[in-house]
């Protein structure tokens, strides 16, 4: 697993290679559809780090929100390291949610006390290329760790280890074995009866 250095200097490389394909493709560096996409992928890569799940531990995306890091450190509660923050739809989606709960609570608390109203009115469009930047962001970090895009999802596929399967739950309840060769359990392993 790459350290946090290493993370950042691969995700600005592959910017770099995006932004020099972009103008090969005579794309104009003054276009908003870019700006979006680059300024949400450098936030993905400096502050909104997968690795935010370990804040606690003062990992550099948090320690780059300064005294704002403590806000932090309940996500890394509420998130173990490697689990669902590590998820390729969902993880990115979780601090999104999360930094968004955050400053819809600050943006309450300010019209309320100053009765200071903030729009993020910007065109469908924008918003869609900042989102492209911030996921390809946070999927590349994931790459990097070498976390496959179904990770999260074989333990939904898979019964949990220990546990046996229905039926031979049932006949161990009756005192009987299966009719068939002997039970087994969900590995495959025979019981004893």
């Amino acid at each position: 697993m790459p350290s946090g250095r290493a993370h950042e200097a691969l995700n600005l490389a592959a910017l770099g290679g995006l932004a020099l394909a972009h103008l090969a493709a005579g794309g104009s560096p003054e276009d908003p559809r870019a700006w979006a996409f680059g300024l949400a992928y450098l936030a993905g890569t400096y502050l909104l780090s997968p690795d935010l799940d370990l804040a606690e531990r003062g990992v550099r995306a948090s320690r780059r929100w300064g005294i704002l890091a403590a806000f932090w450190r309940p996500y890394g509660w509420l998130f173990r390291h490697r689990g669902l923050s590590h998820t390729w739809l969902l993880g990115p989606l979780t601090r999104l949610a999360y930094l968004g709960a955050w400053v819809g609570l600050l943006l309450l608390v300010l019209r309320w006390t100053l009765g200071l109203q903030v729009s993020l009115d910007l065109p469908p469009e924008l918003w869609g290329f900042g989102l492209l930047g911030y996921y390809a962001s946070q999927w590349l970090h994931l790459l990097a760790d070498g976390v496959r895009p179904d990770h999260g999802l074989k333990r939904l596929r898979r019964p949990r280890r220990g546990r046996l399967d229905g039926s031979t739950q049932q006949h161990m309840v009756e005192g009987a074995m299966p009719e068939t060769s002997a039970a087994t359990d969900n590995r495959g392993h025979a019981l004893l009866p």
